[in-house]
């Protein structure tokens, strides 16, 4: 089991080298990331121009365990919107949580709207 689950935000900060992305390098090598946000991440680099074949094999480079989205992430993702609502966290960042919680793992993030989220032990990068 992985210690963090990595959020779309901190994975492509890390790709950018955007601010903060030394501390997901510290990390990389412990997270996971649910399939939801891996999507997240092949969308934007689809979306800047480069081709999926390319998106693919630069974030397979990273190592990350990728983990299946299934009926347990969906349920809690579902369960946790009432108290993330306020917030505006979308269902990509709602399954990088949910996954955090049934993982037990600590949720990473480069969005600074998850700071005080009580719903799991939360990361940000910056």
């Amino acid at each position: 089991m992985s210690r963090y689950v990595i959020d779309s935000s901190a994975v492509i900060a890390y790709l950018n080298q955007e601010t903060g992305f030394e501390k997901v390098h510290d990390l990389i090598a412990e997270a996971e990331i649910s399939a939801v946000n891996l999507a997240e991440v092949l969308t934007k680099a689809v979306e800047a121009g480069h081709s999926i074949e390319t998106a693919v094999t630069t974030v397979s480079l990273l190592r990350l365990d990728v983990v299946d989205y299934d009926s347990r992430q969906a349920q809690k993702a579902a369960e946790i919107r009432p108290s993330t609502r306020r917030l505006g966290l979308s269902l990509g960042d709602r399954s990088c949580l949910a996954l955090a919680i049934l993982s037990d793992a600590v949720a990473v993030t480069a969005d600074r709207a998850w700071a005080g989220l009580d719903v799991c032990p939360t990361e940000l990068i910056r």
